[in-house]
């Protein structure tokens, strides 16, 4: 049967397509509150970044071992309707008058938390939903929605802050959240349920995830690959609004419009990683996704106005699209590798290593960008993503055509 016909799947579908769509909102207009309201600095705007990932980096292995014990549609319900009484909480302190870098610094964090906990259970619970030929099918699905609000979310973000300020437009995210949670409460899979092997103790069973991500040949060089480009985007993130709101002078609109390139490439990306899989070699894919795309980041500090804004553009078409390619062909791998009572402290390992370097880096291009400047700081963040390749280059993958079928770790 085909996916979309699926019920369940349906049902995730419409609630992570309105989700990142919010998401997408959020990600604009809370930064421009921080720059355009309350007149962040770089190092402020390092923290604010770093807040809205540290989760990952404090409390993503015992958040994987929780998401093995409970069922996974509960979590997801509960992680969107916190992130929306979170979000909700930006317009109504700043229409009091009380608004402040503190309060978005507790939003961020505490928003992050439940990042995580959403997230993990996601990628754990789409299996249950589908079966196992689907997967891949059914993550570029979901990469073409992700994709597709990076495309719509930004640029309407962008008019939004523009039409109504941002932080009107981030009650648009919190109302985003709520009505993804609805849906997902929709949703009924008998195959929703914790792994019922005994109890071993947190500390055991958080080891349990890093050894079989550490111990595997091709998950660890993957974790080593995503984990050195997070940082580097990270970086990134922290300078981007400044570099194009202070330096190059655009308006919030165009900002957004700029960031929603990305999206396109990303729906690019979708298109072309099933037939790029068949055609090269889908072990190849992983490493050539990155080898080829990530260089062209190189363009995004020659940015200014006129025509170069072009150059912003092009170079994050690009690399979207690349993302998208990597993304949906090793998180497609790891899921059908990985045995079901494993699968959340696998992906709570993987993004504990992989998530846990963007506050990291957050904090890096922040204090780089206090202290040599803002586009001296972005040309170091964007020289570093295309060495992120190396791990790869240096695992199997790099002589083989396709993927085996389950390896062991």
């Amino acid at each position: 049967m085909s996916l979309l016909r699926q019920r369940g799947f349906l049902l995730l579908f419409g609630a992570d397509t309105i989700s990142q769509v919010g998401t997408q909102v959020s990600m604009v207009a809370l930064p421009l509150v921080a720059v355009m309201a309350l007149r962040a600095s770089p190092f402020e705007m390092g923290l604010l970044v770093a807040a809205e990932t540290a989760a990952f980096l404090l409390i993503g292995l015992p958040a994987g071992v929780w998401v093995d014990r409970l069922r996974r549609r509960p979590i997801l319900i509960t992680g969107d309707l916190v992130r929306a009484v979170l979000l909700a909480s930006v317009p109504v302190a700043w229409w009091l008058g009380v608004l402040s870098m503190p309060q978005l610094y507790v939003v961020g964090l505490c928003v992050s938390v439940a990042t995580v906990f959403f997230d993990i259970a996601y990628q754990s619970y789409l299996p249950s939903l589908v079966e196992r030929e689907q997967i891949v099918e059914g993550n570029a699905k979901l990469e073409i929605v992700r994709s597709g609000a990076q495309v719509a979310g930004p640029g309407a973000a962008g008019w939004l802050v523009q039409l109504v300020t941002a932080p009107v437009a981030i009650l648009v995210d919190a109302v985003s959240f709520l009505v993804s949670g609805l849906l997902l409460a929709g949703i009924r899979s008998d195959r929703d349920v914790p792994a019922r092997d005994e109890r071993r103790g947190l500390v055991r069973e958080i080891g349990e995830g890093l050894s079989f991500v550490l111990r595997h040949p091709i998950l660890r060089m993957i974790a080593a690959c995503t984990a050195s480009a997070n940082l580097a985007h990270a970086m990134n993130n922290a300078l981007a609004v400044l570099f194009l709101v202070n330096v190059v002078g655009v308006t919030p609109g165009m900002m957004g419009l700029l960031f929603s390139v990305a999206g396109v490439g990303g729906l690019a990306g979708a298109a072309l990683v099933g037939p790029m899989s068949r055609r090269v070699g889908s072990a190849r894919t992983i490493w050539l996704s990155v080898l080829l795309t990530t260089p062209f980041v190189l363009l995004v500090p020659l940015a200014a106005q006129g025509w170069r804004l072009g150059l912003y553009a092009f170079a994050w078409f690009v690399v979207g699209a690349g993302i998208v390619v990597y993304n949906v062909s090793q998180v497609s791998f790891r899921q059908a590798i990985t045995p079901d009572h494993l699968l959340g402290r696998m992906n709570a390992t993987m993004r504990f290593i992989v998530w846990g370097t963007l506050p990291l880096g957050a904090l890096i291009g922040g204090t780089l960008g206090q202290h040599l400047g803002v586009v001296p700081a972005l040309w170091i963040a964007c020289a570093l993503m295309p060495l992120a390749v190396i791990p790869l280059l240096l695992s199997p993958l790099r002589k083989m055509r396709d993927l085996p079928e389950p390896l062991s770790p």
